[in-house]
């Protein structure tokens, strides 16, 4: 039976620039890949309606993966809301992953559910690989770099 995955974060930076690091494809590419895998997005089209396209290849072994879906729901810096897919047959059915943000005293909450995990992929997996992401995108938000 597919499986919910439920996360929870605080980052020390705005809702705006974590809510950005959710969609533009330099930024994704960046934060998005566990350990051990490089990622390639294929397609972005960041709108409610739209498609993306995006691959996850094992830098170690080279084989690829790849998902996409369709954007639900986009409330700049607040709610992103979309469906993933993936193209491998043996992992059949879409999952749908929410990312609520919310300003708080010390930068920004984040909470993200991923509901309808395919069977084939565990769940402490998919708590592992997440929790790889967060820490990537950690080093991605956080720095405040001076722009001169």
């Amino acid at each position: 039976m597919p499986s919910t995955i439920r996360l929870h974060r605080v980052f020390k930076t705005t809702p705006e620039k974590l809510y950005k690091a959710f969609i533009t494809p330099e930024a994704m590419v960046k934060w998005l890949p566990p350990h051990g895998f490089t990622a390639k997005v294929h397609e972005m089209d960041a709108r409610v309606g739209g498609k993306y396209k995006m691959s996850f290849t094992n830098f170690g072994a080279g084989q690829s993966h790849s998902f996409g879906g369709e954007y639900l729901e986009l409330v700049p810096g607040k709610r992103l809301r979309y469906v993933d897919k993936f193209d491998d047959s043996s992992m059949p059915g879409a999952m749908t992953v929410t990312i609520e943000l919310k300003k708080v005293s010390v930068g920004t909450e984040i909470n993200i559910t991923q509901e309808g995990v395919p069977d084939a992929i565990p769940a402490e997996a998919c708590y592992l690989g997440w929790g790889e992401s967060l820490e990537l995108l950690k080093l991605l938000v956080e720095p405040e770099i001076p722009t001169e």
